[in-house]
């Protein structure tokens, strides 16, 4: 997969839970995010999210937000299972959530930018970084 799709001019990008709950909110630095690309995460970033969400008392914008991003989830494989492990492993210095570490671990094997605004990632290569 390409970050550029073929015969569309949608870029696709991975959208980590900071993203997704960064575009929820509807913060300024990433309203550019929330249209026109095409969104990959995963069930587990739609369970962050949905958890930071209600924590927040936004219990509307959880059920909407995951009912809208449910088809954007893809499979988690056994192999991303075991290069986010050893990603993690690596950088256990950065203190990464098994959840982004997960996510990046996809991004990468899919060759598309992982959407994030987590400053463990700022330095990273594929890594397109958005601060609020």
């Amino acid at each position: 997969m390409n970050q550029e799709r073929v015969g569309n001019e949608q870029q696709v990008y991975f959208y980590d839970t900071y993203a997704l709950y960064s575009i929820a909110l509807g913060r300024e630095n990433y309203a550019k995010f929330s249209k026109g690309y095409r969104i990959v995460t995963t069930i587990m970033n739609l369970y962050e999210l949905y958890y930071n969400l209600i924590k927040e008392g936004e219990y509307k914008l959880a059920e909407e937000f995951v009912n809208r991003l449910i088809s954007s989830c893809i499979e988690i494989t056994s192999e991303d299972i075991k290069h986010a492990s050893k990603f993690r492993l690596e950088n256990t210095k950065k203190d990464i959530s098994f959840i982004d570490a997960l996510g990046y671990a996809i991004a990468l094997n899919l060759d598309i930018k992982f959407l994030t605004g987590d400053e463990q990632f700022r330095n990273f290569k594929n890594v397109e970084f958005v601060k609020e």
